[in-house]
C-alpha cells in the first residue's frame, strides 16, 4: 500500500476525457493543445499525446516541458517574455504568442522567422471570479482595440483568444464566440489569418454537453474565417481523473467533529482555497459530518465538511476526488508538510509509484 499523502492519476478515467477530445477534433477539425499551466504531470503524456495535437504554455519550463516530454506540435505564450529567454522560447516552439503589440514589436527581429501570433481580449468572459477574469476592467490579457491591431496583421498569422473560465455553458460559449466575431470579425477576415486559438475554460468533456453542437459551432467559424481552429483544453483534459489520498492523523470535537488528515489544503490543493471552494469527496453520505482539516498551521487549512456512514478513526483512509487541475501544478512546500507523491493507475488496473518527494527535495527549493 502507498504511504499517503499521495496523488492517484486514473488512466480509465483519464481516456474517457480524452476520447471526448478525439470526438471534438475528428467532427469540427479543430485541434486540441493541452495547456500545461493546468495539468503538467509528464508520466502520463503516453496516453494523451495519442489523443491531442501537442501542448500550449505559460511560460518558458512549460514551453520545454511540452517540446521535450509531449511532443507534437508546442504553443508558446506569456504575458511578458524577458530578453534572457526569447531565444529557447523560439528554439522550443513552433508557434509563438504575444500578449502585446509591445511586445511583438519588442521581439521583432529575433521571431522574424517563426509563426507568430498575437493574444486578443474580447472585453467578455464566463469567469464568476474577479481574480480569474481575463476580461476583468484594466485586463493586461491581450489586446482589445481591433483598429490598434490592424496597423500590424502583416506582422502575424493567427490569434489566440483565451476567455473561457470553467464554462459548461454551451448557450453562453456560443454567445460570446458571437461577440468575438462581431468585435474582431475584421481581423479574422485578413487573408494572412490562417489560425486561431480559443484557449482553454470549456468544459465540453464534462457529462451532458451537447458535443454535437460543439462541432458544428466551431466548424461554422472556422469555414467562416478560412481558418485552423486550436482548443486548449486543461481542465477539461484531466476533470475527474485524479484523486488526492490522504489518511486521518486526528480526530477531535471542538463544537463540531475535527478530522485532521496528512495533507494541506494550502500545500496541495491551493486552488481550493484561493477561490474559497471546498474539496470533493465521493461517496458523501452518512449521518455523521466531519470537518476534515489539513495538518499545517494555517487556522482556514480545511478541505471541507463531509459525511460518512461510520465514526472516522486514526488510520483510515480518506480520498479527495477531482484533484488534478490546478492542484498538482500548484503544490508547495508550506510548513514542510510532505509533499504528496504521484502514482498511476494503469489502464489493466496496476497502480505504479511514479514520484516520491524527499526532504532532499524540500531543502533544494530554497537555499
Amino acid at each position: 500500500m502507498i504511504k499517503t499523502p499521495y496523488y492517484l492519476i486514473d488512466k480509465s478515467k483519464l481516456l474517457r476525457n480524452m476520447e471526448k477530445i478525439a470526438y471534438v477534433r475528428e467532427h469540427s477539425g479543430a485541434k486540441a493543445l493541452l495547456a500545461l499551466k493546468c495539468f503538467a504531470t509528464w508520466s502520463v503524456f503516453d496516453l494523451m499525446s495519442q489523443y491531442m495535437d501537442g501542448t500550449t504554455s505559460s511560460s518558458l519550463n512549460e514551453v520545454k516541458l511540452g517540446k521535450l516530454k509531449f511532443g507534437g506540435e508546442t504553443h508558446a505564450y506569456s504575458v511578458a517574455y524577458a530578453d534572457d529567454e526569447i531565444e529557447e522560447v523560439l528554439a522550443h516552439s513552433d508557434k509563438i504568442i504575444f500578449n502585446s503589440i509591445g511586445q511583438l514589436e519588442r521581439f521583432a527581429d529575433a521571431s522574424a522567422s517563426h509563426v507568430r501570433g498575437l493574444r486578443l481580449n474580447p472585453g467578455v468572459s464566463s469567469s464568476e471570479f474577479l481574480i480569474a477574469d481575463p476580461s476583468r476592467p484594466f485586463s493586461r490579457l491581450g489586446e482589445w482595440d481591433a483598429d490598434k491591431v490592424a496597423t500590424v496583421i502583416d506582422q502575424i498569422s493567427g490569434f489566440m483568444i483565451h476567455n473561457n473560465c470553467e464554462n459548461s455553458d454551451f448557450a453562453l460559449f456560443d454567445q460570446m464566440l458571437g461577440e468575438i466575431e462581431d468585435k474582431f470579425g475584421s481581423l479574422l477576415e485578413q487573408p494572412q489569418i490562417g489560425w486561431v486559438s480559443l484557449g482553454g475554460g470549456i468544459h465540453f468533456t464534462g457529462e451532458n454537453y451537447p458535443l454535437d453542437q460543439f462541432c458544428a459551432r466551431l466548424k461554422a467559424f472556422s469555414e467562416r474565417y478560412g481558418v485552423q481552429v486550436f482548443l486548449e483544453p486543461g481542465e477539461a483534459s484531466i476533470t475527474m481523473s485524479t484523486s488526492l489520498e490522504v489518511t486521518v492523523l486526528d480526530t477531535l470535537y471542538n463544537g463540531k467533529q475535527l478530522a485532521i488528515v496528512d495533507s494541506s489544503i494550502e500545500a496541495h490543493m491551493l486552488d481550493l482555497l484561493i477561490y474559497r471552494e471546498s474539496a470533493k469527496m465521493a461517496p458523501n453520505d452518512g449521518e455523521l459530518e466531519y470537518m476534515v482539516c489539513g495538518k499545517s498551521c494555517l487556522a482556514g487549512d480545511i478541505f471541507g465538511e463531509f459525511k460518512f456512514e461510520r465514526e472516522l478513526k486514526v488510520g483510515d483512509r480518506l480520498s479527495f476526488i477531482d484533484a488534478a487541475g490546478y492542484t498538482m501544478v500548484k503544490k508547495n512546500w508550506f510548513n514542510g508538510v510532505k509533499m504528496p507523491a504521484i502514482a498511476v493507475r494503469e489502464l489493466d488496473g496496476s497502480v505504479e509509484l511514479v514520484k516520491e518527494f524527499t526532504f532532499d527535495d524540500f531543502v533544494n527549493s530554497l537555499s
